[in-house]
């Protein structure tokens, strides 16, 4: 049977009992060392691992927040094209104007009597939709600009009636002058 190393040296003579456990011992030690950093490598891949899947996850839950801030955009989107559609007076072909301002421009649009009227004391209002002005009533104008405060070009606030004891009660100031 083939002896091992150790036991052959210590037959040769050539080391002593104390040096081959001395040398027995220094070699556990490094095995242990080993397995030591071993373990230490194995920690730094799995905090790298552990790292990762926090990084992604962050990244995807931003991803899923900005689909559904996109998903709640559009449908608030289709939301206010439904009001609109929904709601809004037909076109008239009129030579009569309401004038109003939109983004510091002067913009008019075809109205008759009636409707100029509702427009100036609140009842009915303007609002973009897709590059045009539609005139909707004021319940679907309030609900579009809870939606998008945007779209309302034109509410005005709606009129009071006067107090019974007001002495000016018949004599109105009129807030819608023709220009």
């Amino acid at each position: 049977m083939s002896m091992s190393l150790r036991d052959q040296l210590l037959k040769a003579g050539l080391v002593n009992e104390k040096q081959a456990k001395q040398a027995s011992k220094q070699k556990q030690k490094q095995q242990r060392l080993e397995h030591k950093n071993q373990v230490e490598k194995d920690d730094s891949q799995r905090q790298a691992a552990e790292q990762a899947k926090a990084e992604k996850l962050a990244r995807d839950q931003e991803l899923n927040r900005q689909q559904q801030e996109k998903a709640e955009k559009k449908a608030k989107a289709a939301q206010i094209k439904q009001l609109i559609e929904g709601t809004r007076l037909p076109k008239l072909e009129s030579d009569d104007y309401y004038n109003f301002v939109d983004a510091k421009k002067v913009k008019r649009i075809a109205v008759n009597d009636l409707i100029r009227d509702k427009l100036s004391r609140g009842s009915l209002a303007i609002v973009s939709y897709d590059g045009r002005y539609e005139i909707v009533p004021r319940d679907a104008a309030v609900k579009i600009q809870e939606r998008d405060p945007r779209r309302v070009v034109l509410l005005n606030v709606q009129s009071q009636e006067p107090d019974e004891d007001d002495p000016y009660k018949d004599y109105v100031v009129p807030d819608d002058l023709m220009w």
